[in-house]
């Protein structure tokens, strides 16, 4: 089971809740990078894109330094709002069969590795529990979702990318960040009769803590330092999840077609890892 930073107790082990005898939906909303997986899926594949000429070799190195900063400090509010900025300049007119190919062919061999064997645990208990899963992250909707899909999740939510004729217009339709996540949220809620009172919601990062205020069971996951903070003076729990294991050897493969599918908009997600490393520099210039 999952590691416990203190000793409050987690959400699952507690009684049959309200809502689940009232035959409404409990829920258990969890956040992607650092939470179910060890690397931010953004950053992630910057070097296949490299590979295929969508991004430079200096970005590919700046991703690599993104990475090790994501991983030690995370992102406040202020540097995911420029990044999605930079999103917009980067993927402006890429085209989308050149990203499903690439997609089509690294997805599965880049996420892989990443999976917390504590958050497939988790998410086992949550489902013995007959809760729903639901996976909010602020990468491209068309990388969450067959992510969420091998997670086993039954509804999921990313940034969502404007297209018209086979390419990225630049702009943004749904950046699934902050209170965007919260209102993803609440959308979901709605659609699914879950009472957000009793669902739970598990996150890394102090950007999401709209998400984590808006259900009765929040828990905080590898936080970073401003949620730590918060977690310690909300007496919210707090886990520490610290082995990554192979998803292909715990989950089945997906077929073709379902990896083929997370190619589009996929890009916008890269080239905001190649641009991360620009952003904090920006910042400290400023």
């Amino acid at each position: 089971m999952p590691r416990r930073r203190d000793s409050y107790a987690v959400g699952v082990t507690e009684p049959a809740n309200p809502a689940a005898a009232s035959g409404r939906r409990v829920a258990a909303f969890f956040d992607l990078d650092k939470t179910i997986i060890a690397k931010s899926s953004t950053l992630a594949f910057s070097r296949p894109f490299f590979q295929e000429g969508l991004i430079n070799r200096r970005a590919v190195l700046k991703s690599a330094y993104a990475q090790f900063v994501f991983m030690l400090a995370g992102a406040d509010a202020d540097q995911m709002d420029r990044m999605r900025a930079h999103i917009t300049s980067l993927c402006t007119g890429w085209d989308i069969d050149q990203v499903n190919a690439i997609v089509e062919e690294t997805l599965h061999d880049i996420v892989d590795p990443l999976v917390y064997k504590e958050a497939t645990q988790l998410i086992t208990d949550h489902q013995d529990q007959g809760h729903e899963i639901v996976v909010l992250s602020a990468s491209g909707q068309e990388v969450v979702a067959p992510i969420a899909k091998l997670l086993g999740a039954d509804h999921w939510s990313g940034t969502r990318m404007v297209v018209s004729e086979g390419r990225y217009t630049g702009e943004v339709d749904f950046y699934c960040s902050a209170e965007n996540k919260a209102v993803a949220a609440r959308e979901l809620a709605d659609k699914y009769d879950y009472d957000l009172g009793e669902c739970y919601a598990y996150s890394d990062s102090v950007t999401d803590m709209p998400l984590l205020e808006a259900v009765g069971h929040p828990t905080v996951v590898n936080p970073d330092r401003g949620l730590r903070k918060e977690a310690v003076q909300r007496g919210w729990p707090s886990l520490a999840f610290e082995h990554p294991v192979s998803l292909r050897a715990r989950i089945p493969t997906p077929s073709r077609a379902a990896v083929t599918a997370a190619g589009v908009g996929l890009s916008a997600v890269a080239a905001a890892g190649a641009t991360w490393w620009g952003v904090r520099a920006w910042r400290r210039r400023r």
